[in-house]
């Protein structure tokens, strides 16, 4: 009996080769062509999504839908519509920003570590698989797409390369983090991982009455912009196409740019990077 990992690495591929198919003859593979610089984002757009993380508790269908919007909004304007092509969603969740890729025409697979995680209804096709060791061929995906997974893994440079590999040469990798100094580092009990994540963990104990979802060095790691840049820029598998801060309306990537001050006040890293040549 074939395995359901192996029914959708099957899937992925026959995506791939479905789309070739549909070239005239003598078509070409989708090739990234020279696009404007991406401007900084609108001041009215960062406050939306603030507004919605507000409410991610009570409300999470409306922030993370807001969320996936912006997302691949920001995957096309760095490399032109989905539409039609693999998308692998590595440590997506209950499966929003999948949805929203396939919305917009996308080829579209959940991959996901913890069952708990994809909640009552995941997308079709969504598969448990750990992001260490993807069931997936080289090369089989146009967009990898990760959104706030690096700092739940304990090997950030070995997820990397998983991401790597599973990426098409000339394919785009997206990956964006809250880092640990960012206000929102502590996650749920930010911003009180300034004063030492146990005693955070207990301050969220004691005003909510429940224990705190994430543990440091267990589900929430402490990684930072400056140590990851060097670690990306370093790898002969990928170039760095961008590094910004994803919220930010203004100096998105100044703000990267300024040793220290970056760890601070970024909030959340945003990596675009372009698969090298094998």
């Amino acid at each position: 009996m074939t395995s359901p990992m192996r029914r959708v690495g099957d899937v992925v591929s026959r995506a791939r080769l479905a789309r070739g198919r549909s070239r005239p003859r003598g078509g070409a593979a989708h090739v990234p062509v020279p696009r404007p610089p991406v401007r900084d984002p609108s001041f009215r757009r960062s406050v939306a999504l603030f507004r919605a993380f507000l409410h991610e508790q009570d409300d999470p269908e409306s922030c993370y839908s807001l969320l996936a919007r912006d997302a691949v909004d920001q995957v096309e304007a760095y490399d032109g519509p989905v539409a039609g092509r693999t998308v692998l969603d590595v440590g997506g969740g209950s499966g929003y920003f999948t949805e929203e890729f396939r919305r917009r025409g996308a080829h579209a697979f959940l991959f996901e570590p913890d069952v708990t995680e994809l909640g009552e209804k995941p997308p079709d096709s969504a598969v448990v698989a750990d992001g260490y060791l993807l069931p997936l061929r080289d090369g089989v995906a146009d967009v990898t797409f990760s959104s706030n997974v690096l700092e739940h893994v304990a090997d950030p440079e070995t997820f990397l390369s998983e991401l790597a590999r599973v990426t098409r040469p000339g394919g785009l990798i997206y990956v964006s983090f809250t880092n640990w100094l960012s206000p929102w580092g502590g996650h749920e009990w930010a911003p009180w991982h300034y004063l030492g994540a146990e005693r955070a963990r207990a301050r969220y104990l004691r005003r909510t009455g429940r224990p705190a979802k994430h543990t440091l060095g267990e589900n929430l790691f402490a990684v930072h912009i400056g140590s990851t840049l060097r670690q990306v820029r370093a790898r002969d598998d990928v170039t760095v196409v961008s590094a910004r801060s994803r919220y930010w309306p203004f100096l998105a990537e100044a703000v990267v740019k300024a040793p220290g001050i970056r760890e601070f006040a970024t909030w959340n890293l945003l990596l675009i990077l372009r698969r090298c040549p094998t």
